[in-house]
């Protein structure tokens, strides 16, 4: 017998916005995607403005690919797009004489 039949993996999905933040314990069956646990996870609805299909996905602070089979205990992360890219941002501060700093 398969010693992986009926046995579920306990995960979380995370999203957040800078206004509201959540993580929802979903649990999936062994093999399942990361991209399939971010569907199963209803996390979409809770944040129309994400596109759950198309967003960058991680686990603990590392991304992963949609296909990335998810493991007991994992927190995979749904990353929303920057509104900025920060590499952009830095030249934009740069060229106007600007720093990182509380100063800047």
């Amino acid at each position: 017998m398969d010693q992986l039949a009926g046995r579920r993996l306990a995960i979380e999905i995370a999203c957040a916005l800078p206004a509201r933040q959540t993580i929802v314990a979903v649990t999936v069956s062994p093999g399942t995607t990361a991209r399939e646990a971010v569907r199963a996870s209803g996390i979409g609805v809770r944040f129309p403005e994400i596109d759950v299909e198309s967003a960058q996905l991680g686990i603990w602070g590392d991304t992963v690919a949609d296909d990335h089979r998810v493991a007991d205990g994992d927190r995979i992360e749904v990353y929303r797009p920057l509104a900025t890219d920060p590499r952009a941002a830095r030249r934009e501060r740069a060229a106007l004489g600007g720093t990182m700093g509380p100063e800047g």
